[in-house]
């Protein structure tokens, strides 16, 4: 057993495939499906079940995946101590971003972060939190942009920012006139929400202390884009990070109105594993994530409360 076999197993689990998984590897499927029986009879277990053209993991086979993961992201990280070692801003980081945030972060973070570590890339990966997750504690990210508390002994977090919600509406909307409308006002029947999954969807319902019933009509955006754009449209009020309006131009076609009451805002951390030895490059990045909120914040006079950059105890 050795570290390319456990890498393969590992490819023909996340693609259920052994020709796609021996292209992702740069071997030949002979080459990669042979790896694998002697694998399994070393082991003495199947890994995979083989039902035609599909391959599925058998129950011993994802225990034994998983442990893979780990073995692979030790290793990982053991090049990563070393060069850290001799350079720790040197290195591509794997970052992990929730959708909410990536389209209106990241065009600000990325310059900042280029210029504060250009010789350690990020590779973005924009996916929710549920995913990104389990991801970062395996090893397959480094660090993840999150809004939500991280959970588990080997997660640590560095706090970026406080984000205020505001409540996104159309210019006509009887809530327009008014400089802030308090969580009160706020028909829970009226709200567009995300997709279940999107932790932006659970805080806009514990903002409002409801479950949702009676709406008009069941609106679940796949973007927050969709969402802002139909309550543009006058079909409902959405909530929607400082940020992210600011991105889409303000208030060109819609209101956004301040919050007032409940919590009305979510805390942006950077997530990362404990054992992660490259903590230097995060406490780099996320000093840099933290200078390009400025600028945003600078050109578009929003209102961005700061944190300080520490993991939490």
């Amino acid at each position: 057993m050795n570290l390319r076999d456990l890498r393969y197993i590992i490819s023909v689990a996340e693609l259920g495939h052994f020709g796609q998984a021996a292209q992702a590897c740069n071997v030949s499927q002979p080459t990669l499906s042979g790896q694998i029986l002697k694998l399994e009879e070393e082991l003495g277990v199947a890994v995979f079940e083989r039902v035609g053209k599909k391959v599925r993991l058998t129950p011993v086979g994802e225990q034994i995946v998983a442990h893979a993961r780990r073995s692979v992201a030790a290793s990982a990280d053991i090049v990563a101590a070393a060069r850290a070692s001799r350079d720790p801003l040197s290195g591509a980081i794997r970052l992990g971003v929730i959708p909410t945030i990536a389209p209106y972060l990241m065009p600000y973070a990325l310059p900042a972060a280029t210029k504060a570590m250009p010789r350690a890339p990020l590779t973005l990966i924009e996916d929710m939190t549920g995913r990104l997750t389990p991801m970062l504690a395996g090893g397959d990210l480094d660090a993840a942009i999150l809004a939500t508390d991280v959970e588990g002994d080997r997660l640590d977090e560095i706090v970026l920012y406080e984000e205020p919600f505001l409540l996104v509406m159309s210019r006509d909307h009887p809530l327009a006139g008014r400089a802030s409308v308090d969580v009160a006002s706020i028909d829970p029947a009226s709200l567009l929400l995300l997709t279940d999954g999107h932790c932006l969807r659970d805080q806009a319902l514990d903002l409002c202390d409801q479950t949702r019933t009676g709406a008009a009509a069941d609106v679940r955006g796949a973007s927050l884009e969709t969402l802002m754009q139909l309550a543009a449209a006058n079909y409902g009020l959405t909530l929607a990070p400082s940020l992210a309006v600011a991105g889409l131009g303000g208030e060109s076609r819609f209101v956004a109105k301040p919050i007032v009451g409940g919590k009305a805002s979510r805390r942006v951390r950077l997530a990362y594993r404990r054992d992660m030895p490259r903590k230097i490059a995060l406490e780099t990045l996320a000093s840099a994530i933290k200078s390009g909120v400025a600028a945003a914040v600078g050109r578009h006079r929003i209102v961005i409360g700061q944190a300080d950059c520490r993991g939490r105890n």
